[in-house]
């Protein structure tokens, strides 16, 4: 066993995943688990969550978090959950020293609070709340690429037990999701080929180690802008992958799609992603 921790990516979806899991939230809830057991259960987590964005990036260095319900419209059972977590002071200097370090602009504030984009993935992944969380804000409007350098700078917690958790969605058009206006589409309902395409060919470029197209998504991936109107639930995973490095290929972990057009894919990067691919099967 190595202490040494991948990546992570998550597709959290809509908030709506907190109260149905489906596939994405079964995978969640093995994710865990798998961790613990390939590399022993993480010292902390280094949060990067598509609802937590400011114009350079923040580390909230809070002692304590708690669930934050930034979205409106749907079951009022959605704000009866928590997720009460502790915070890392000390683990937030060394993010925001790390970030400085490499010439980033990044500033800490003492705040805290998780996003539903966190809350509902952790309560899957680690539902006891019991490892401590850091919540570090992104530039949204900041390109993949550098995106991508905000994570390398983070890489050497992989070899301090530190996990860098990505949280968004493969895929994000709610105005497709959403068409019908209801917010209980059939999750039944076959993916649509747009949504199928995009996702392949993520899968495709990560494997091939084609940061050069991956960075480009915008303009090379079929349906881009169709599946990402904006970008901002994609960009963790570029975070993610950052902290991963080049060398390894990407590994998409978990494969699958709900409401005909939202991507629930997960992705692990870094040397260590094969082994947690292992543990997961």
């Amino acid at each position: 066993m190595s202490t040494a921790l991948p990546s992570i990516f998550v597709s959290h979806g809509s908030p709506m995943i907190a109260l149905e899991p489906g596939e994405a939230g079964a995978f969640m809830q093995r994710l865990g688990p798998a961790i613990d057991a390939a590399f022993g259960r993480p010292k902390a987590i280094v949060s990067v969550s598509a609802h937590t964005a400011a114009r350079t990036p923040v580390v909230l260095a809070a002692p304590r978090h708690s669930a934050v319900y930034d979205f409106g419209g749907f079951d009022p059972k959605l704000y009866t959950l928590r997720y009460d977590a502790p915070g890392d002071p000390a683990l937030a200097a060394r993010v925001l020293g790390l970030l400085q370090a490499k010439g980033i602009a990044a500033r800490s504030v003492p705040e805290g609070g998780l996003d539903h984009g966190a809350w509902t993935a952790l309560r899957y992944v680690y539902p006891a709340a019991d490892i401590p969380i850091v919540p570090l804000a992104f530039v949204p409007g900041d390109s993949p690429a550098r995106q991508f350098a905000l994570g390398e700078a983070l890489a050497p917690l992989a070899d301090e037990g530190v996990l860098v958790l990505g949280s968004g969605s493969i895929t994000h058009n709610l105005r497709r999701v959403f068409s019908g206006g209801s917010l209980h589409p059939d999750k039944t309902q076959p993916e649509i080929p747009e949504s199928a395409a995009f996702r392949r060919w993520i899968a495709e470029r990560a494997a091939a180690r084609d940061w050069d197209a991956l960075f480009a998504y915008r303009s090379q991936a079929p349906h881009a802008v169709d599946m990402h109107p904006t970008d901002e639930h994609l960009l963790p995973w570029y975070v993610a992958a950052g902290a991963g490095g080049r060398s390894a290929a990407p590994i998409r972990v978990h494969d699958s799609a709900t409401m005909g057009s939202l991507g629930m894919d997960a992705y692990a990067f870094g040397a260590r992603a094969t082994a947690l691919a292992g543990a997961l099967r």
